[in-house]
């Protein structure tokens, strides 16, 4: 299962701003730059995730994206669950056109490894993310120090 790069992008953003020290505001911009992407998907991915609660936007000066819950209380595999289509064949939704869906047992199949997939996503939450704190930050902060 590959996840979308919208998905990808929304746990970098949250792992970033669980890096932040003292919960500081951060720019789309800074986001984007010291991760080398494009501030419009940040921004996308911005907007999502404070629509589902995980991010909060403060406006304003001194304004940015910090974290609206503790790291340790946002789930990888409920993010990714908020985040993803999961939707891996046409026979997972409704109006399937597949003429041999009553009898096909990959779709089956398919939803128990999804499962496991979740399942196991589930055991981490976004502080377990972090425990290679120091690295992470000498990598993302490398243009900060400059």
């Amino acid at each position: 299962m590959q996840l979308s790069t919208h998905t990808d992008f929304s746990l970098r953003v949250l792992i970033y701003l669980a890096l932040q020290k003292e919960c500081m505001p951060v720019t789309v911009q800074k986001i984007a730059d010291d991760y080398g992407i494009s501030a419009n998907h940040v921004a996308k991915v911005a907007q999502t995730l404070t629509q589902l609660g995980y991010v909060q936007s403060l406006r304003g000066r001194s304004g940015g994206l910090v974290l609206a819950m503790l790291a340790q209380d946002i789930n990888v595999g409920q993010v990714v669950r908020s985040v993803e289509n999961l939707k891996l064949l046409e026979c997972f939704g409704s109006g399937s056109n597949c003429p041999i869906e009553p009898v096909c047992l990959l779709k089956g199949i398919l939803q128990k490894a999804q499962l496991a997939f979740l399942a196991t996503l589930d055991e981490y939450s976004l502080a377990d993310l972090l425990g290679q704190r120091v690295e992470l930050e000498k990598l993302l902060f490398r243009s900060s120090a400059l």
